[in-house]
């Protein structure tokens, strides 16, 4: 998990930046450092109420353009609004580097010719980084495969941020969201949602400690549309700055301050970070999840849930230092949360009729990262997950046991193999 990975690698390391290799990222056009110096503090914030943040909108822009995460009655009423929210979804978890996983398997299953246009698209963290290609379609494939192929961690982050927002600096990954989220995209993306079909993007409001869930074809439309030259380029800013925040790993990345608007003109800064500190995917608002209201109904009858993690542990001797101690810990707990949450899921899709489809890094793929983005190592996870996705072979109905992996209903056995996937439920 890329949490305890970044963590155990500042135990291990000075804080300073990753240096790039010899002749690294040849061919592409990295970004310069940035030369001006980090404030040793952060600027004071203005205040502002759960009431005001509660009606606020992000300025410059018309209408709120996200929801509360966790509130059944606005998830239904865009669901109602939406089109095409009667075919399959796809839902993408976090899980950093192993975002590999799920652009392979997107890249396999495309090639496979039976891949949906599927109604609502929802990311998390690095789910959040893959939604918007996948929301566009196959045609988009080649971009995830860049991103997640052709990187290392100095293309993501350096060790050694200012002590006062985060441990990390994650301006060389804000460079690469500012050149592959570009206007074209956008269009794309606000093509799409005129057709019926929703990007949604969950980010955590960290004042609030609530999720808040993005309307992303809605913000690309003002982006594409034809009040673009009035808004298109806060509209752009916001995308980016949403994706960034949903990446931004608590303690770990800063987090993204996102310009809002109160209602009586007040203007304030709402903190956003990662969308992984609330749930580890977004399928439906939590209390709908745990059965406390029956006012949601998703009016698809599949659901895809790609998982972009490990779920079973993983030994390895804990260094005793604080870091060490830390980036095990959360590791363990993060794997945990992802266990009940489909355990959750499960729950709420046997309970509303529908057919849920998981994949995950299971025990047919059994290569080992060295350190944090090791480009081997995502390099060998998207072949594994562009293999399964082309045999059809990614997906099981699956339960969670105890501190185990995911087994089928049927209880297939998950073997190793050549990263076919021959043992696995078909789709």
């Amino acid at each position: 998990m890329l949490v305890g990975a970044v963590v155990l690698a500042l135990a291990a390391a000075p804080p300073v930046a990753f240096a790039r290799p010899a002749g690294h990222a040849a061919g592409k056009h990295p970004v310069e450092k940035k030369q001006a110096e980090k404030p040793a503090t952060q600027p004071e914030r203005v205040d502002f109420t759960a009431a005001e943040s509660a009606t606020a909108w992000p300025e410059g822009l018309p209408g709120r353009l996200r929801l509360d995460g966790d509130d059944p009655r606005a998830f239904q009423a865009l669901i109602d609004g939406a089109g095409a929210a009667g075919d399959p979804w796809l839902v993408l978890s976090g899980g950093g580097e192993n975002g590999a996983f799920a652009a392979g398997l997107l890249a396999g299953w495309s090639q496979a010719g039976d891949r949906p246009a599927f109604g609502v698209v929802t990311g998390v963290s690095t789910g959040a980084l893959i939604a918007p290609f996948a929301f566009v379609g196959p045609a988009a494939d080649p971009a995830l495969r860049a991103n997640y192929t052709e990187i290392t961690a100095a293309d993501v982050f350096e060790l050694g941020g200012n002590p006062t927002a985060a441990l990390t600096d994650n301006w060389p990954l804000k460079d690469r969201i500012d050149k592959s989220v570009t206007p074209d995209l956008l269009k794309a993306v606000a093509a799409e949602h005129a057709k019926g079909r929703r990007l949604l993007i969950a980010t955590t409001q960290v004042d609030a400690e609530r999720s808040t869930v993005w309307d992303m074809g809605a913000i690309a439309g003002l982006a594409a549309g034809k009040d673009a030259g009035r808004y298109g380029d806060k509209a752009l800013k916001l995308f980016r700055e949403i994706v960034l925040a949903s990446t931004a790993i608590p303690g770990v990345f800063p987090p993204v301050m996102i310009d809002a608007l109160g209602e009586d003109g007040k203007r304030f800064q709402e903190m956003h970070n990662d969308g992984g500190a609330m749930a580890p995917f977004y399928l439906a608002p939590a209390p709908a999840l745990v059965g406390r209201t029956s006012g949601v109904h998703l009016p698809t009858h599949s659901v895809y849930l790609v998982v972009n993690n490990r779920l079973t542990p993983e030994f390895g001797i804990a260094p005793r230092t604080i870091l060490g101690v830390l980036g095990h810990s959360m590791s363990a707990a993060i794997k945990a949360q992802t266990r009940g949450a489909i355990a959750l899921a499960q729950i709420f899709a046997q309970r509303s009729g529908l057919d849920l489809h998981v994949a995950e890094i299971d025990g047919r793929f059994t290569k080992a990262s060295s350190a944090p983005f090791d480009p081997d190592y995502m390099k060998a996870l998207y072949q594994h997950g562009e293999g399964l996705g082309r045999a059809g072979t990614a997906f099981t109905a699956s339960q969670v046991k105890g501190d185990g992996p995911l087994e089928s209903v049927k209880g297939t056995a998950t073997q190793p193999t050549d990263g076919l996937g021959d043992s696995a439920a078909a789709r």
